[in-house]
């Protein structure tokens, strides 16, 4: 079964590293950036693209984090704009989004930075990069238009910084403030507040759109660090703040499809861990307020948890606590191409071998659901291929398709249920453009993947080259089977026959003209290339058309070239 495709749009700001190891540059670097930033500022109102040392992060050794922040620190002190100062607040909040190691597909933190204050609205929903004014226009036509075009579209809220947010509604205790920089701080922040303003504005955009909204509550309200383990988190949730915001959601008619309870709290976790056991108990707590909120089953969010990286037996304890019919998605998370800045990123893409590696961890959530959690299903709650915001010339460009792709099709086949991308817009792997929200490639591969395949998963296979990968479904909205076929070769021409040996009774299709019936088959084809043959362009072709924004900047028709059945599938190699 497949539910359909999502995407992640996640709190905070998306940066690729870039190396950088001398402790005596990181001063000229970046007053060299912000010098740029401003340069920028002068006479735009509109949401500011940053100078490459931003765009692409500060990758530095472990001994220079705080040598690097602090020179920061310094240049948001000297800021003499407020524009120039917030484009430096928000290289601050990359840097500290990403102040952390992931070896083996567990990311783990390195320290805890100190600086000085930050407005939530530079970093709360859609990867915000440098806001002069305002945050992203939320009523971007291209973006509307983009979200639209799934009909519908899920979009998940959440992210690193969620278990630090205070939803401003209800009693929260304090006067809504701004993000501050804190040493014992989950990543390196104090907590910070959502005001309901902004809360609404986003639900008019998900109301408009018809988005299906996943959003990531805060977990950690109300524990307290263990004395033995800085990184344990103990104590039970306290669930108030999270309650009032739901049930301000609720009142106000706005439609949550589910509540996700925390961001890789799970297993070694990345800057904090829950034990499993606790874990379990706070989501049957969430189960029972969500009960009381929305009596009707029918209109009740879906919880979804624990999203974070696999372990098998916090995940196993965690489904054995919270028991039958609570959790309705076991999320994990997976970064399994390593870091943006490998050099050899772009042909860890291409090569089947390594894309298989991953396919044991998918085997084995779906296994810890079929043994103890048959009630719910497994999702990939976030994908994002490389980490650190992706590889500059890869993740945003054609060639990220074969990773993409090919992830949809295997996780399929291992009985997942969603498959959240990150993300949205911001980041080397945004689907869309982060200045000017054009679609990248990825987002067209998206599209036709959820127009396309169906929830009914068959079993495929081939005996030609591993180089070609093949994936089929039943066909979404008609009668038939989708193919996905990918050519990871750059040599090699693949001509595909497709046979169905259990179907001794094919369906024909009958064409009249003139009078007489004549039977035909038909088959309809979408070929995707790159413009000019660069697996490295922003530009995607469909059947040799390039796909490109209307001028009303709505998504372009997609339409098949419609072959004869009876010919085999030709499936060209990019060299």
């Amino acid at each position: 079964m497949w539910d359909v495709y999502t995407i992640l749009v996640d709190w905070s700001i998306g940066v690729e590293p870039t190396e950088l190891t001398h402790e005596n540059h990181h001063m000229k670097i970046l007053k060299a950036w912000s010098s740029e930033c401003a340069a920028r500022t002068v006479g735009s109102k509109k949401t500011i693209h940053l100078l490459s040392v931003c765009d692409r992060g500060i990758s530095y050794a472990l001994g220079d984090t705080f040598m690097l922040l602090k020179a920061v620190a310094t240049m948001v002190a000297q800021a003499r704009n407020s524009s120039l100062r917030r484009c430096t607040e928000a290289c601050v909040v990359s840097i500290l989004k990403h102040n952390s190691l992931v070896k083996d597909g567990n990311r783990h933190s390195i320290s805890h930075p100190r600086l000085g204050a930050m407005d939530l609205d530079y970093v709360i929903i859609f990867y915000i990069e440098c806001p002069v004014e305002n945050p992203r226009d939320l009523k971007n036509k291209i973006l509307a238009n983009a979200i639209r075009a799934f009909n519908p579209l899920r979009l998940r809220i959440g992210g690193s910084l969620q278990d630090q947010v205070v939803y401003d509604v209800g009693r929260p205790g304090k006067k809504c403030q701004p993000f501050k920089l804190k040493d014992d701080g989950l990543f390196g922040f104090s907590k910070v507040c959502l005001p309901m303003e902004r809360w609404d504005q986003l639900n008019k955009l998900f109301n408009e759109t018809g988005a299906k909204i996943t959003f990531g509550l805060n977990a950690l309200s109300g524990r307290k660090k263990s004395h033995g383990d800085p990184t344990l988190m103990i104590g039970k949730w306290h669930h108030g703040n999270a309650r009032d915001f739901m049930n301000y959601t609720a009142h106000k008619g706005y439609k949550i499809d589910s509540y996700e309870l925390g961001n890789e709290l799970c297993g070694s976790g990345v800057s904090a861990r829950i034990l499993p056991e606790q874990y379990g108990k706070d989501v049957i707590t969430l189960k029972t307020v969500l009960r009381k909120l929305y009596p009707d089953p029918s209109s009740r969010p879906k919880i979804l948890g624990p999203g974070g990286f696999y372990d098998e037996q916090w995940f196993n304890t965690f489904l054995e606590v919270s028991g039958p019919d609570v959790v309705d998605g076991l999320t994990h998370h997976i970064y399994n191409l390593g870091a943006g800045v490998d050099p050899n990123l772009i042909k860890k893409i291409q090569d089947p071998f390594f894309l298989d590696e991953i396919a044991q961890t998918h085997k084995d959530v779906s296994t810890t659901v079929k043994l103890f959690g048959p009630w719910s299903g497994a999702w990939v709650g976030e994908a994002g291929g490389a980490y650190n915001s992706g590889g500059k010339d890869v993740s945003h460009a054609f060639v990220n398709g074969f990773w993409y792709l090919d992830q949809l099709g295997m996780t399929s086949t291992f009985n997942h249920k969603v498959f959240c991308r990150q993300a949205l817009i911001g980041g080397n792997y945004a689907l869309l453009n982060t200045t000017s929200f054009i679609p990248n490639p990825d987002y067209y591969g998206a599209l036709l993947w959820h127009r396309l395949m169906g929830q009914q998963v068959l079993s495929t296979s081939h005996d030609g080259s591993p180089y070609l990968r093949a994936y089929s479904h039943c066909s979404k909205k008609t009668s038939g089977i989708s193919v996905l076929l990918i050519n990871m070769s750059n040599s090699t021409t693949f001509e595909v026959s497709v046979m169905d040996d259990l179907n001794l009774y094919p369906e024909e299709y009958s064409l009249t003209s003139g009078g007489y019936s004549t039977y035909v088959w038909q088959r309809e084809e979408y070929h995707l290339t790159p413009k000019d043959g660069n697996i490295q362009s922003d530009v995607v072709l469909l059947n040799g058309t390039p796909l490109k924004l209307t001028e009303s900047s709505d998504i372009p028709a997609m339409d098949p070239q419609v072959v004869d059945a009876a010919s085999p599938i030709t499936v060209r190699p990019i060299p």
